[in-house]
C-alpha cells in the first residue's frame, strides 16, 4: 500500500516543508485532531493551485453547486487513467479504478466527505500505481517523484499522507474534510 509516513517530510524541499508541516505534521496529530482550513488553503498555494482552491472553496462556502468543477476533474481523471500506458495484464486495474470514479463523485455530492476522502486515498493509491508501477512501494518514492518534479512529489506526499493517517479523516469537521479533498481535487484537474 502506497502511504507516506511521517519521516518522509524529511525529503521535502525546505521551501515546502513548512506548509507540508502544517498540513500533516512529522509527528502525527497529537497536539490537534487533524489538518485545518488555513493549512490546507497554505498547502494549496505551496502546490501551485491556491487560486483554483480558493475559488472553489468559495463556490462550497456559498452553497453554489461545483458540479461543473466535479465534471471537469472526473472527466481529466478518466482521461489520465485512459492514456496511462500499462501492460496488457494491467488493463483490467486500469478499469477497476475508473469504476471507482464516479461512487467517490457520489460521495462528494452527498457531502460525504469522510468517505470521499477514504476513496479518494484508495483512488490516489492506484493512479500511483498505474503511473510509476513497483517504484511507488519503495521508501525511496518521494524522493523519486520529487526528482521528476518537485510540485509533483509534492502532490504524492500530500496523497500518501491521506492513506497513511486515515484517524484524522473522523476527528474533523466536514468543512476540513471538503478542503482535504479539494487539494486533490484542483491539482488533478489541472494536470
Amino acid at each position: 500500500m502506497f502511504s507516506c509516513p511521517p519521516c518522509a517530510s524529511k525529503s521535502l524541499p525546505k521551501e515546502f516543508r513548512n506548509s507540508a508541516d502544517a498540513l500533516f505534521p512529522p509527528g502525527g496529530f497529537r497536539e490537534r485532531k487533524g489538518p485545518t482550513i488555513e493549512a490546507a488553503r497554505a498547502f494549496a498555494e505551496t502546490l501551485g493551485i491556491g487560486e483554483d482552491f480558493s475559488r472553489f472553496w468559495g463556490d462550497y462556502k456559498s452553497d453554489k453547486a461545483p458540479m461543473d468543477f466535479l465534471e471537469c476533474f472526473q472527466n481529466n481523471l478518466d482521461l489520465l487513467i485512459q492514456k496511462t500506458w500499462v501492460e496488457k495484464t494491467e488493463e483490467n486495474r486500469k478499469e477497476d479504478l475508473l469504476d471507482k470514479v464516479p461512487p467517490f463523485i457520489s460521495y462528494i455530492e452527498g457531502e460525504k466527505y469522510s468517505d470521499a476522502l477514504e476513496e479518494f486515498g484508495v483512488i490516489l493509491e492506484e493512479l500511483a500505481s498505474l503511473f510509476f508501477g513497483a517504484q511507488c512501494q519503495k521508501t525511496d518514492f518521494i524522493e523519486y517523484a520529487l526528482r521528476i518534479d518537485p510540485l509533483f512529489g509534492l502532490f504524492w506526499w500530500y496523497s500518501g499522507h491521506i492513506n497513511y493517517e486515515h484517524g484524522w479523516i473522523k476527528s474533523v469537521d466536514k468543512d476540513v474534510l471538503f478542503a482535504m479533498l479539494l487539494l486533490g481535487i484542483c491539482y488533478l484537474t489541472d494536470f
